[in-house]
């Protein structure tokens, strides 16, 4: 009866998706007790990074970024703003003398 392995194929394909999609709801891997692993240490470490939330960071002993500096860095933006701008503006101009040139030609 060729139709029995066939069912068989169907009922190993069914069974592998329902293992998969139960195995969704586990845990990571990466959380499980498979012997003593570094990123488990190093997130235990971590855990205390984060302040309580009613908790503000404490000031700063320096100016994030000078006057000067941020002065520098503000008028890159705009300089490279202005460039992105006219190369668009190019580009569309360019676009459409060659729909201007396309419907005259017909």
């Amino acid at each position: 009866m060729p139709g029995a392995g066939l069912n068989g194929a169907w009922a190993g394909a069914a069974l592998l998706l329902m293992t998969l999609s139960l195995a969704g709801c586990s845990i990571p891997i990466g959380d499980l007790p498979l012997g003593g692993s570094s990123s488990t240490d190093a997130r235990a470490k971590d855990a205390g990074a984060y302040l309580p939330v009613n908790q503000l960071p404490p000031d700063r002993d320096e100016a994030a970024m000078n006057p000067a500096e941020r002065a520098k860095i503000q008028s890159e933006l705009v300089a490279a703003r202005e460039r992105q701008a006219s190369a668009v503006a190019a580009k569309d101009q360019a676009q459409a003398k060659d729909q201007a040139q396309t419907q005259a030609g017909k």
